[in-house]
């Protein structure tokens, strides 16, 4: 098994993966584009575990600069391993390109949100040194409203 930068050919693979993790996907054009966002954003990468064309995961990881102080953290977007191989190291290998790319970009931590209801990946972050926060910390969301216009984005003068 190999671990890969994903390609724009891996969309399919990627889309059953997702799948399986709960997220369906709205067709394969829809992904391709999503990855080449990934491909052609220097601070982001996302990898494949490439089984000689069968792909057994995949995860996406993003740079982020501190605004408080220098540096940067990395941060675990998205991590799936075919049900099928799961508990065979396929997720350790993927985290440790992630990390790798991180890095080598720099970061001094690396930050994963899992949700609640994913107790065995809890545990799974944990076996390779990652500090459960709950308690610590909060996690806002906030959805925003969907805008096809850039001048929306200005502030207003003050």
């Amino acid at each position: 098994m190999q671990i890969r930068p994903a390609r724009s050919a891996d969309a399919g693979a990627i889309n059953e993966l997702l799948d399986q993790l709960g997220y369906p996907q709205d067709g394969q054009a829809t992904t391709v584009a999503r990855l080449q966002t990934w491909i052609d954003d220097p601070a982001s990468a996302a990898y494949v575990a490439d089984a000689q064309g069968d792909l057994h995961g995949v995860i996406a990881v993003h740079i982020c600069p501190f605004f408080e102080s220098d540096g940067a953290w990395g941060r675990i977007v998205a991590l799936v391993v075919s049900d099928r191989v799961r508990g065979r190291g396929v997720g350790s290998r993927l985290v440790a390109a992630a990390e790798s790319f991180a890095a080598s970009h720099g970061c001094l931590r690396m930050e994963v949100t899992s949700g609640d209801r994913r107790p065995v990946a809890h545990k799974f972050y944990q076996r390779r040194g990652y500090a459960d926060q709950a308690g610590r910390s909060s996690r806002f969301l906030r959805e925003l409203p969907a805008s096809n216009n850039k001048q929306d984005l200005l502030l207003p003068e003050i």
